[in-house]
């Protein structure tokens, strides 16, 4: 069984950074991702990361902006918010599966998630 617990969120302007970490406890060897439910709106794949850490897939509406790091030796990861705009508000929930399973928008294990709330 693996728990997985979110830092990080919070309120930021429009423009700002932020770092969000998550850790697990229990062994993960399989992808690690990061999802995101904005209010109203299903929750979309944000980012994911094979166990290796070669293969990375970006949301579009991410790309260029948002990074993701970490890798299961170390059980955490992280993703680095930059140019954050008012459209990524939205709770952010880190999840581990297989690389494929992640790409499929679905996990077997989630994190409570952590808000993130971007103002204009």
């Amino acid at each position: 069984q693996v728990q997985l617990t979110e830092s990080g969120g919070g309120l930021v302007q429009a423009g700002d950074s932020l770092i969000l970490s998550c850790v697990a406890s229990g062994r993960v060897t399989t992808g690690m991702g990061w999802f995101r439910q904005a209010p109203g709106k299903e929750r979309e794949l944000v980012a994911a990361m094979s166990w290796s850490g070669s293969s990375t897939h970006y949301a579009d509406s991410v790309k260029g902006r948002f990074t993701m790091s970490g890798d299961s030796a170390s059980q955490s990861w992280h993703l680095q918010m930059n140019n954050l705009k008012p459209e990524d508000t939205a709770v952010y929930y880190c999840a581990v599966d297989t690389f494929g399973t992640l790409l499929q928008g679905d996990s077997r294990f989630w994190g409570r998630g952590t808000h993130v709330t971007v103002s204009s």
